[in-house]
């Protein structure tokens, strides 16, 4: 199969993602694992914009094994000496040379005409052959300049010894089809193509820097370019992981591959997440947190029954730890089922059915089920099966005297008694408990704790009661206080009951 280089510009377009400043030493620690991610070339950043980026380069290419560690300068010398510099104890180095060519940059950014645009960018590849043998070139905004002219361009600074030409969608503009039609174009006018790598470099303005990269690979762009993350300038660049897995879950239509370490996605990705202080968004492609996480009853069915059904990637592949079965309002019997077993729980039919329920009310008002949520309802409903009273909160009101009404159930009856409190409605409510089972019972103690976190967590209520000098406790679950509290003082009384 034809084989695809990975260029990755995470360290210097990345880089320029705003509220992004790396390190020294980070760059390092990135730059280390991208050599275990195995991409073909590492540009490690921009040497003339800062002291620190020149430092910064010089380690990398110092102490970085394997790719070839690449270095951007505009088409002049001081860029080029100074990129030069930095990557003389690189084992594999490239100069990475830029200027514009398309009409409104090169009108209102660098004031020059094609002419003298075409001089500079073969003068720039020329000066820098000094330093290597390995000369990238791009023509900036590509995808908004002439065709021809492109051509013209490309030829000249192939003869000057260009051995990458780069053709950057730098502002994210073109799309899918039109970007194929470029590649095939410049392809089929460049008469001096031979031997030398075509390679694209997308950004994400209109959401499609991935396809683009694609599209351009099936045209015969042997080099894309590409950022962990999709991190970089305003909306980003083409991500990484989303084009290298593409390939390789679609291996059967792109028919090319890559020499990427697909076990080391996960990783890498954490670690720019990290380092950067850019957070993933869940729903991202291939490295987002719900990528490989089922929620609906039917996808969950039949994740657990086959994980192709409705994964095309499998996670273990990537570095993850595998499917993640998420439990909440959408999720079947099945998904809570295995839940169970994996934390250990073996429930009878009616058990089973009655947590079922209990944990279907929960996640109607709960975003996320965790297995503390999960451990939670059950015990309450183990012990429920035992009870014989049952109780409802109608209505509780707080003020300088509170109310609570309550529907008491028991014996198959039930019974509504209201009552007041200046105490406050936790008091309100046990009074009228205690009034609609003409009890005499007294709290001595009540507690609530956090069962999880956030604002909808389950909250639960311990009660400890005392009837005819005998004390009695008591526990109840719910993400309403008010309804723990009821279903705590129940639980004691069923316990006195009993």
């Amino acid at each position: 199969m034809r084989r695809i280089k990975i260029f990755d510009t995470t360290l210097r377009d990345g880089e320029q993602t705003p509220g992004v400043s790396l390190t020294v030493e980070e760059k390092v620690e990135i730059a280390k694992q991208l050599a275990r991610l195995n991409v073909d070339i590492i540009e490690a950043g921009f040497p003339i914009s800062s002291p620190g980026e020149f430092e910064a380069v010089s380690r990398i290419a110092r102490e970085v094994e394997g790719p070839t560690i690449a270095a951007l300068a505009r088409a002049v010398k001081k860029d080029i000496d100074r990129a030069g510099e930095a990557l003389k104890d690189a084992e594999k180095k490239r100069i990475h040379t830029f200027i514009a060519t398309s009409q409104i940059h090169m009108k209102y950014k660098l004031r020059k005409s094609p002419e003298e645009v075409r001089k500079l960018a073969v003068e720039a590849v020329e000066y820098a052959t000094k330093y290597t043998d390995d000369i990238e070139f791009s023509a900036e905004d590509a995808t908004r300049s002439d065709w021809d002219f492109l051509v013209e361009i490309y030829e000249a600074v192939i003869d000057a010894g260009a051995t990458t030409i780069n053709i950057p969608d730098t502002v994210g503009y073109t799309t899918p089809e039109e970007f194929y039609e470029l590649i095939r174009y410049l392809k089929k006018n460049i008469t001096n193509l031979n031997g030398v790598t075509i390679s694209v470099h997308c950004h994400d303005d209109l959401g499609l820097a991935v396809a683009n990269s694609l599209s351009a690979i099936r045209a015969g762009a042997n080099q894309v370019e590409v950022t962990v993350n999709g991190i970089g300038e305003r909306a980003g660049n083409a991500a990484l992981e989303e084009v290298v897995v593409a390939l390789d879950t679609r291996k059967d239509f792109y028919k090319v591959e890559t020499g990427i370490n697909l076990s080391e996605i996960a990783r890498t990705s954490r670690l720019v997440a990290h380092l950067t202080g850019i957070e993933v968004p869940p729903n991202k492609a291939v490295v987002g947190a719900n990528a490989f996480a089922h929620e609906s009853g039917i996808h969950q069915d039949g994740v657990l029954k086959e994980r192709t059904t409705y994964e095309i990637i499998d996670p273990k592949k990537l570095g993850f730890s595998g499917s993640k079965i998420v439990l909440g309002k959408h999720s079947g019997r099945h998904a809570f089922r295995k839940k169970l077993e994996e934390l250990g729980y073996k429930l009878n039919e009616e058990e089973f059915e009655r947590a079922f329920a209990k944990f279907k009310e929960v996640a109607d008002r709960k975003k996320g089920i965790t297995d503390l949520d999960i451990e939670a309802i059950i015990q309450e409903e183990l012990g429920k099966g035992r009870e014989k009273y049952h109780v409802e909160v109608l209505h509780v009101t707080s003020g300088k005297i509170s109310t609570a009404t309550v529907r008491v159930y028991w014996n198959g009856t039930e019974k509504i008694e209201a009552s007041w409190s200046k105490n406050g409605p936790i008091d309100a409510l046990f009074s009228a408990i205690n009034k609609a089972l003409n009890l005499d019972c007294r709290l001595k103690e009540y507690r609530v704790t956090s069962v999880t976190s956030g604002r909808d967590a389950l909250g639960e209520v311990l009660v400890r009661i005392e009837h005819n000098g005998e004390i009695y406790v008591g526990r109840g679950l719910s993400t309403d206080i008010i309804e723990a509290s009821a279903q705590a003082y129940l639980n004691a009384v069923n316990r006195i009951r009993r």
